[in-house]
């Protein structure tokens, strides 16, 4: 009787408990309710004030095409796309306005524009508008210890969102790679929307590095060391993939540099219909007046010079020793991601394999040379400065920071190899740019060197490959006893090859891929 009484007792607790909690979920579920169609309604109304802000605009000055550069006064290689789009659109649409959002500060537009003149020799045929924006704070990795992909991306929905109140376009373009703030132009403003995908935020490749526990220098020691940590940023990853697929997924036109970046940014964004490779602008043509030289010619240049000088056949001798060094030239900033270290310790390698059937350690020399950004990059060159003093290597191995273009040129002109070691890099603008210059690329076996740029042209060699310190080795002993005839060719067949990297055909691409969206804005 006593069990029996007990079990009613549970079962009254139990009918109260449902009870208790259908009092609470139905007042829970209303509010819900009620606070999405607040905040639906709130997101329309915002979407029609903006949409009438446009409308006015656009009848009272005509049509404008905005691109979202928060670094538009830096000047690398996306900054190159972001001028000669400009260009070409201008050009092509002339009743059309244009307008740069830029995080830029303590400059004016006109000094932005002679920074562009300047460093890529690009002048706008006409006045472009430039919205500044006070925030840009919020999509520094440096503001994100922790969680910075997300952390980024979170910033720029909100230096979007600053972007889109200062100026609505009628068609908006990031040409940096921030997709996050797609879906806000797109379903706020009302905008149409096409991107420039340098860099994938997010990629497999990311997730394999994770998931393997390899340690790189974005993955930190101690969480490629830590299976519970590992598992937790595989998820993390995954996530953020997921929702940058998303937001990706939103443009009306996507354009990316290379073929590796095309393969993820379709498994990502899953949107072939709407995805093209548009190859970015190499300034190519500042590289082809150097000569390309039959080195044997060049080696009775300097014989007969000699004994004009000296009258001596030691000196002329001499002097042929001294142009027979061969230099090995890297051009890259001194970021972890660039792997110097591959690079000299790959250098270290040959010097010891076979310098004396070269001519000795004196005849091999490797020259890096590339942009300090801060303070870190500047540790980060002397800690390499240590590594080429503790292999032993320091006497062979030279620095040149932050140098003029000219010098850079004289570099190429006379090197024998030039040297590339990022994995994965998304295109190699670097390596097109020695090829252009005449030297013979030794690149990394991944990214767009491998599938873009280091390919047979016409069926004939342009380069060599590779991924390990021995294999980088192996590849410049390789090319050091080529012939002088053998490397001319492979020179020259490398230079013919880049023209298809040239602004003309970045200009043709671009235009080709933006015609569907630009031809609306004319009617």
């Amino acid at each position: 009787m006593a069990g029996h009484e007990h079990h009613h007792h549970l079962s009254l607790c139990f009918c109260d408990l449902m009870r208790l909690m259908w009092s609470l979920l139905v007042p829970c579920f209303v509010l819900s309710l009620l606070l999405t169609l607040l905040l639906l309604l709130l997101l329309l109304g915002l979407r029609m004030w903006l949409q009438s802000r446009r409308a006015r605009r656009t009848q009272e000055k005509g049509s404008a095409v905005a691109f979202f550069h928060p670094y538009c006064n830096a000047g690398g290689g996306g900054e190159r796309v972001l001028w000669c789009s400009l260009r070409a659109l201008m050009i092509r649409y002339p009743r059309v306005s244009f307008v740069v959002y830029t995080g830029d500060q303590g400059v004016t537009g006109e000094q932005i524009l002679e920074g562009a003149r300047q460093r890529f020799n690009i002048t706008l045929p006409r006045p472009v508008t430039f919205i500044f924006l006070n925030h840009r704070v919020l999509v520094e990795a440096s503001s994100y210890p922790h969680f910075t992909l997300l952390g980024q991306s979170a910033g720029s929905m909100f230096l979007g969102w600053e972007a889109l109140t200062a100026f609505v376009p009628d068609l908006y373009i990031d040409s940096m790679g921030y997709a996050f703030t797609l879906p806000i132009f797109r379903y706020l403003g009302g905008c149409k929307v096409a991107s420039y995908v340098h860099y994938p935020t997010v990629s497999t490749d990311m997730l394999s590095v994770v998931r393997e526990r390899d340690a790189r220098f974005n993955n930190a020691d101690f969480i490629s060391s830590n299976p519970v940590l590992s598992a937790v940023k595989v998820v993390y990853y995954c996530i953020f993939a997921l929702l940058y697929g998303l937001a990706g997924s939103c443009s009306d036109v996507i354009m990316v540099n290379s073929t590796w970046t095309l393969g993820h940014i379709l498994a990502l964004w899953r949107s072939p219909s709407r995805t093209s490779i548009v190859y970015p602008p190499c300034d190519v043509r500042a590289f082809l007046d150097i000569p390309l030289e039959d080195e044997d010619e060049v080696e009775e240049d300097w014989e007969e010079l000699g004994k004009e000088l000296e009258g001596k056949v030691e000196k002329a001798a001499g002097g042929r020793q001294d142009r027979k060094c061969h230099s090995i030239v890297s051009v890259g900033q001194f970021r972890p991601e660039k792997d110097h270290r591959l690079q000299i310790r790959a250098f270290c390698k040959l010097l010891n394999r076979n310098a004396e059937q070269m001519g000795g350690r004196e005849s091999l020399r490797l020259v890096l040379i590339g942009g300090c950004r801060n303070q870190e990059d500047e540790e980060r060159v002397l800690m390499l400065r240590g590594l080429c003093q503790e292999l032993g290597v320091g006497d062979r191995v030279h620095f040149k920071l932050n140098i003029p273009f000219e010098e850079l040129k004289r570099e190429l002109a006379d090197a024998t190899i030039g040297l590339h070691t990022m994995w994965n890099e998304h295109f190699g603008i670097g390596v097109v740019e020695c090829m252009a210059a005449g030297t013979i690329v030794l690149a990394h076996k991944s990214g767009g060197p491998k599938m873009d740029i280091v390919v047979s042209h016409e069926g004939r060699q342009t380069g060599f490959l590779a991924d390990s310190e021995d294999g980088y080795a192996i590849a410049m002993e390789t090319i050091l006893a080529l012939s002088p005839a053998a490397r001319l060719e492979m020179r020259r067949n490398a230079r013919d090859s880049v023209e298809r990297f040239s602004d003309q055909e970045f200009e043709a691409c671009f235009l080709a891929a933006m015609e569907s969206l630009m031809s609306t804005l004319e009617r």
